[in-house]
């Protein structure tokens, strides 16, 4: 394994209930004035927001709210959120979504204490944080990105058409609450879609060096199987107590950074996604499974022994009389299978995605990763975008 450090400052309480036992306890530890951030309003609809409500009224808070946070934040959603962080003086941003709440709420806690502009000094590139952030608290309804447990955050600026991520251990939010039950009232799409993104992670994390047996591959194929036999269960099942906690739990470990220790990664399937979502909004998880088999079936060669093993260790592939290459796209073909098993899509046309598309102009916008078992080129990412239609 590589040389690491490792520390995660957010305190995470799981399980059934756990809103109404700790939420006042930890709110005590932070100022009157309490921003509650949220989506469309969903969280109104299924009785979540009432019970928060409940707590911070009882807690004695001022609350501000700021709502309709779209699937991919903008930057201007986050200027907007950290305008009223600033005037109404919020002690406390209580974030409670999933993904795309807690990222565009990891943004306005810095944009909040930052006089200059936060895209230009903390997202075109890696910046310096030398103050501390407004504090942020969250509390998870849709289970998938596993923002809850780290700095990072994915934003969209609409202006430029990109969208990208950074990962700022001082954006870490300072407690994280999951209620497995929160997530029942998600629908079945957006639910596998999250689900999906949790598998993604962890591939993208294990598909990288090293090759030689190590503690974080072995966890991340654990958690692989995990996901996978959970899907399935959540899908027969959505109110599988069981299969949502396993699925919630997956999604906080693949981006707690803890199967990234020792690791080098991938995430170039990443960085094509935010592109195309950035020029398209398409569907994160959904852009994730269209990408992934034909990507893999472009640089599978280069960490052939990598994909050897996950074709055995994963799906089960039988090795017996079979190259090596054979073996590895077994493998990424079981990954293809598996994808339509759950009704997500393989093909862009089947997100909306169509002929008038500017592919070349998104793939020429996109990030290139040099830890990748194959650097790519842009035309080859390119060329990957046309084989998905």
């Amino acid at each position: 394994m590589n040389n690491f450090i490792f520390e995660n400052s957010t305190k995470a309480i799981f399980g059934k209930g756990c809103v109404k036992e700790y939420l006042a306890c930890l709110l005590s530890h932070y100022g009157e004035t309490v921003m509650l951030a949220y989506g469309g309003g969903s969280i109104k609809r299924n009785g979540i927001y009432s019970e928060i409500m409940a707590v911070l009224e009882k807690a004695g808070k001022t609350v501000v709210e700021f709502s309709g946070i779209m699937a991919n934040p903008t930057y201007v959603k986050v200027l907007d959120g950290a305008k009223l962080a600033k005037e109404s003086n919020v002690s406390l941003i209580l974030g409670v979504g999933g993904g795309s709440v807690m990222d565009c709420c990891k943004a306005i806690s810095l944009a909040a204490k930052y006089d200059g502009d936060i895209w230009d000094d903390f997202w075109v590139q890696p910046g310096v944080i030398d103050f501390e952030p407004l504090p942020l608290g969250v509390i998870v309804t849709a289970a998938g990105t596993g923002s809850e447990m780290n700095g990072g955050a994915v934003i969209t600026n609409e202006e430029l058409k990109i969208k990208t991520g950074r990962d700022y251990p001082k954006c870490n939010p300072k407690f994280a609450l999951l209620d497995p039950i929160y997530t029942y009232s998600v629908p079945k799409k957006q639910m596998v879609s999250g689900a999906f993104d949790t598998l993604s992670h962890i591939m993208e994390t294990y598909f990288a060096k090293p090759d030689e047996s190590n503690v974080s591959d072995d966890i991340s194929e654990a958690l692989m199987k995990n996901v996978i036999l959970n899907i399935r269960a959540a899908i027969r099942n959505p109110e599988d107590y069981t299969a949502r906690s396993n699925l919630m739990w997956d999604a906080t470990m693949a981006e707690n950074r803890i199967i990234k220790l020792g690791k080098q990664t991938d995430f170039e399937c990443h960085q094509m996604e935010h592109q195309l979502g950035a020029y398209t909004n398409c569907n994160h998880g959904e852009g994730l499974a269209v990408l992934h088999p034909i990507y893999y079936r472009h640089i599978y060669k280069y960490g052939l022994t990598k994909f050897k093993q996950f074709a055995i260790h994963i799906w089960n592939i039988d090795p017996t009389g079979k190259s090596d290459d054979e073996i590895a796209l077994e493998g990424i073909e079981a990954l293809a299978d598996f994808i339509k098993e759950i009704g997500m899509p393989s093909k862009f046309r089947e997100i909306g995605i169509d002929t008038d598309t500017d592919l070349k102009a998104i793939a020429y916008s996109c990030n290139i990763v040099p830890t990748a078992y194959k650097k790519m080129t842009h035309e080859e990412i390119f060329e990957i975008f046309k084989e998905c239609f």
